[in-house]
């Protein structure tokens, strides 16, 4: 039960990113709602699926880059998504750069509210 509610909150918190990259990134954008929600679906697949084994591949690189390169990786999910989805469009690298880096921060502020921490805070506050 926890587990499906979990995933149906992922799934909004990435399409209200996405829609929130496509009102402030220049070259980002989305045909309609339900292209919205398959697109975020789809980011969070790709993202549980192909980052772990980008990131083990390129492994040097990001020791190297302090971790920076991972925001590489996120842009190159973010196009690749836009790539596999009609509907869901990305112009360039800077557009996919700046539209996964506007995703990941509202993921990482709603992880604040939704995540295992909230949730432990939330019992010891009740208790």
């Amino acid at each position: 039960m926890w587990v499906m509610v979990g995933l149906i909150i992922r799934i909004a918190v990435s399409a209200l990113g996405l829609g929130l990259a496509t009102r402030i990134v220049p070259g980002v954008t989305v045909d309609s709602a339900p292209t919205l929600l398959l697109a975020a679906l789809l980011l969070g697949i790709v993202n549980a699926f192909l980052r772990p084994v980008l990131i083990l591949l390129t492994l040097p690189f990001t020791i190297v880059t302090l971790g920076l390169f991972i925001l590489v990786i996120n842009a190159a999910l973010f196009a690749l998504v836009s790539a596999l989805l009609r509907g869901f469009v990305v112009h360039g690298f800077v557009a996919a750069f700046l539209g996964a880096l506007v995703v990941s921060l509202v993921s990482w502020f709603a992880s604040i509210f939704v995540g295992k921490r909230s949730r432990r805070a939330w019992r010891r506050a009740r208790a």
